[in-house]
């Protein structure tokens, strides 16, 4: 499917273009591209009828992932098309500029035959048919002359589209039960003009009744609005957090507890079939397949708990499942998948069904991160297993305490047992507490069961279980006030 194509660069072998290609991003899908470059030679628009230089293919993740890749151009066997090298950039269009506004009456018209007014302000901004377009409301202060409204915070797009120059309209009314409002007076202003505005140096405005300026010879104002403060800032997004080199560290944890059953039996979770996968298998391909564009050197820890090892047959809750606990990473969701294929008839399946152990494990690596005081890693935990948790409340302390990390915690449940307590920690119904009474900061914990997408393709599996880790990336970074690496000031 041809998405778009470049303008041709005349008589050039180093051509930079100018057209931009925009591409809606979806984090939890693999969006495949493919970018081809042909000689133009004839004026028609079929691409046979022109030399092709060769094409490069990859995916929209590894592109965001490294910001800009330049990567060699290959013919259709895969072999290099000459000399040729193409490099591509990516960069997010959407404006994550927001404005905060802290604004005040003084003296405003009284409006109320007993009492003072209610005032209220609107912001209005131009729209594209010309009318005034209505942005935000503030809340009505009750009587008074001289109001002090609650700062807000609005996107830049949404109150000037992003342009800081376009007129604003000011309205400001006394508020009526009865919704007929008693207008008290407006101005125009822009956002520029606003944002002279500091603590010590308040802007000033007067507020205009157009109808009474005319009427009243020696009419001033209808009362002063004052701008205490307005600042810009940028509101992140999980594309600006990985555009600034933002790692996102994969670990898998698998469960080889006896209740799985003998690997060798076709009944067993852990049984291989003759597709060469199993549920365990597809869970990692799923997850791992996507995340792995946001890793650059793509070694990926993998553990398994619930078992004897061999030679002296001791009950693991976190062992390197290539049997290197100096070194537990594999290479590539590939060296995962082969990894766990080998170690399968050389330990044997026990209990019980400890979390905990890995959840911690995880949680020490992300602890070591915060040190660097910069959003430069995240560790996402998936967790597959069949069962019941044996140490709910550890598991439930563990979670606690990582919520306060950079780490996220992805369970799916393979087979058919009863997965309440997993419901239990996936904290989206209610706050997850630890035993000791003490709240998670943030919920971490996404927990998906593999049966409700068996008969689905595995894009959905994927889908399901990636969807609130940008949002939790964001929330993490924000809460602790890290900019992306590289993030310009607004």
């Amino acid at each position: 499917l041809q998405l778009d194509r470049t303008e041709t660069a005349v008589n050039n072998l180093n051509p930079a273009f100018a057209k931009k290609f925009i591409v809606n991003y979806h984090f939890e899908e693999v969006q495949k591209l493919k970018f081809a470059l042909f000689d133009q030679d004839k004026s028609s628009m079929q691409l046979y009828e022109h030399d092709f230089l060769g094409e490069f293919s990859c995916t929209l993740g590894m592109i965001v992932s490294s910001k800009k890749i330049t990567r060699t151009l290959l013919l259709g066997n895969g072999k290099p098309a000459g000399k040729g090298m193409i490099t591509i950039a990516a960069q997010e269009l959407s404006d994550n500029r927001v404005i905060t506004l802290s604004m005040a009456g003084r003296k405003l018209d009284k409006k109320d035959l007993f009492g003072k007014s209610d005032p209220f302000l609107e912001f209005y901004k131009p729209g594209d048919d010309g009318k005034w377009m209505l942005v935000h409301r503030t809340e009505v202060i009750k009587y008074t002359l001289d109001p002090v409204w609650k700062p807000f915070t609005v996107p830049l797009v949404s109150l000037c589209d992003g342009d800081v120059e376009k007129l604003i309209k000011v309205m400001c009314y006394d508020y009526d039960s009865d919704g007929g409002h008693d207008f008290i007076g407006e101005f125009q202003t822009s956002v520029a003009k606003m944002c002279e505005a500091q603590d010590a140096f308040p802007l000033e405005l007067e507020c205009i009744n157009a109808k009474k300026q005319k009427k009243k010879k020696n009419y001033k104002n209808s009362g002063i609005i004052i701008v205490k403060s307005c600042k810009i800032t940028r509101d992140f997004s999980f594309l600006d957090y990985i555009l600034g080199g933002c790692q996102l560290m994969f670990t898998v944890g698998i469960d080889f507890t006896a209740s799985n059953g003998n690997p060798r039996d076709p009944s067993s979770l852990h049984y291989i079939n003759p597709m060469g996968t199993n549920e365990y298998l597809s869970a990692i391909w799923a997850v791992g397949q996507i995340i792995q564009d946001y890793d650059s050197d793509k070694m990926f820890p993998a553990l398994g708990f619930g078992a004897q090892l061999p030679p002296d047959w001791k009950v693991s809750h976190e062992f390197a499942i290539n049997f290197n606990p100096t070194n537990p990473f594999c290479s590539g969701v590939e060296g995962i998948v082969q990894a766990y294929s080998a170690c399968l008839p050389h330990i044997r399946f026990y209990g019980p069904t400890n979390f905990s152990p890995i959840v911690n494990h995880v949680a020490r690596f992300a602890a070591q991160a915060t040190q660097q005081e910069a959003a430069s890693q995240y560790f996402i935990l998936l967790i597959i297993t069949d069962g019941v948790i044996s140490d709910m409340d550890e598991t439930r302390h563990a979670v606690v305490q990582a919520s306060k990390l950079p780490m996220s915690i992805i369970i799916v449940g393979v087979g058919n047992a009863d997965f309440a307590a997993m419901e239990f920690l996936d904290g989206d119904s209610r706050v997850l507490r630890s035993y000791t009474g003490e709240e998670a900061v943030r919920d971490i914990v996404q927990f998906v069961p593999f049966r409700d997408f068996r008969n689905a393709p595995k894009e959905t599996l994927a889908k399901a279980v990636l969807a609130e880790l940008p949002q939790q990336v964001v929330q993490y970074f924000k809460h602790q006030n890290l900019p992306p690496i590289n993030s310009e000031p607004a």
